[in-house]
């Protein structure tokens, strides 16, 4: 759903932005969840570094960069007031108001990573998806939410009927329509695991995931058709305004158009191959829809014309000098390879979805500026070293230390271990 938001004062900051751009890089990784507002001017996105980011699409100008979650934001919605909906996996709901630097309300409840959220039609609650394996209703007046539960596994995606009924998919293969009230949901079980869902005016679901197939469901629950699209799953789908094409973004990196009667690909988006985790319909002054928006694992927004499926501007932008391109050969910098996505090694770049690493050693933990650690990081008393780096990757970071949002990871070989070390001795010194 698509609901008015006003500008609330931003007026004169898309006004006063830098020219047009097409390409919108701000994250510091995969942008996860996109929401765009009924008007087109803004666009909000969440973001694997932590973040969510108001932009004004007319500029490609960042209008503000919001860090409250202590975890990768997965799910973003605009709500009506003036207000938009941030969730993480931290398993937080933030409610924001345009030009606040903190969140308005802070919805706690789930016990694991939300990973999807949807506005019911009447804009009176908030709908939920967890992997604690529950959904909530949340209704955005205050008092209590309304559990979902019944699912094996994660919950994925949430949406509503446009007659308030909540529909739920999730890791178990099926999708759930629930009554308004009550708790005898219609189960629906497809072949695989459901990653995302989308509803249309008149009442259709659709609903895809691992198999990389689309299925179109009735509010009842009978499904009407399917649609293959190829081998890469479908990580989020979008429904346009008018219910006549849905949007499918695949982890292979392509965006299918899909027009929902037939149904048949209308056309593909194909960008530069990393997964595209979002995807959003964007109107024009007058609502009519000239536009996508995706957001994908090279941390971009990017921008597309609706109806021929071509970018906007260049496809691709310069990739940012390659970091370890000094340190060829060099067996620490493979092994650094994999972190390279997180952490940044000059300050210059400062912290992406970790913090940086220049200045590594003689540094306490969890003291890099501007960036947002764990309390359970900040209580910890030690300081970077080779032997404490070394220790942190052989025992792993959920052992070494608690509390941290790091993936976990082991580095088993000891002689791996110490070429780290010794490439970070060199690549994190600062002047």
């Amino acid at each position: 759903m698509r609901i008015r938001l006003p500008l609330v004062g931003l007026i004169a900051a898309l006004a006063l932005g830098s020219p047009a751009s097409a390409q919108m890089r701000g994250h510091g990784g995969p942008v996860r969840a996109l929401a765009v507002t009924q008007d087109g001017r803004l666009a909000i996105s969440g973001g694997f570094d932590q973040a969510a980011i108001v932009w004004g699409l007319d500029t490609g100008t960042a209008l503000s960069v919001l860090r409250f979650h202590e975890g990768a934001v997965n799910a973003v919605a605009v709500l009506p007031d003036g207000r938009f909906a941030s969730a993480s996996e931290d398993g937080r709901i933030a409610l924001w108001r345009l030009g606040g630097a903190e969140p308005e309300r802070v919805l706690d409840g789930h016990s694991g990573p939300v990973a999807g959220l949807a506005v019911a039609p009447d804009g009176t609650a908030l709908a939920s998806a967890a992997w604690d394996g529950t959904a909530r209703i949340w209704p955005l007046t205050g008092g209590a939410a309304r559990l979902l539960a019944g699912h094996k596994g994660n919950v994925n995606a949430a949406a509503f009927l446009p007659d308030g009924r909540p529909v739920t998919a999730g890791a178990d293969a099926t999708v759930r329509i629930w009554p308004r009230d009550g708790d005898a949901a219609v189960t629906v079980t497809v072949p695989s695991a459901v990653s995302a869902l989308a509803v249309t005016r008149d009442g259709e679901i659709a609903a895809a995931g691992a198999d990389a197939t689309v299925r179109f469901l009735s509010p009842e629950g009978a499904i009407r058709g399917a649609l293959e699209l190829g081998s890469a799953p479908v990580i989020a789908l979008a429904a346009a305004p008018d219910g006549a094409r849905i949007a499918a973004a695949t982890a292979g990196g392509t965006v299918a158009v899909i027009e929902r009667a037939a149904p048949r690909v209308l056309f593909t988006l194909v960008g530069p191959g990393l997964p595209v985790w979002s995807v959003a319909w964007r109107a024009d002054a007058r609502g009519e829809v000239n536009e996508l928006v995706t957001g994908g694992g090279d941390r971009l927004v990017r921008r597309w014309n609706a109806a021929t499926g071509a970018p906007i501007g260049p496809l691709a932008m310069p990739r940012p000098a390659d970091a370890l391109a000094a340190f060829a050969g060099d067996r620490g910098a493979e092994v650094f390879g994999a972190c390279v996505a997180c952490h940044s090694l000059s300050p210059s770049e400062g912290p992406r979805a970790g913090p940086t690493l220049a200045g590594l050693f003689g540094r306490r933990i969890a003291t890099v500026p501007d960036y947002r650690y764990s309390d359970a990081l900040k209580r910890m008393d030690i300081v970077w070293t080779p032997e404490t780096v070394a220790r942190l990757f052989e025992v792993g970071p959920a052992r070494y230390t608690p509390g941290t949002r790091m993936p976990e990871q082991t580095i088993n070989r000891a002689e791996d271990r110490e070429a780290l070390v010794r490439f970070l001795e060199k690549a994190t010194a600062t002047p």
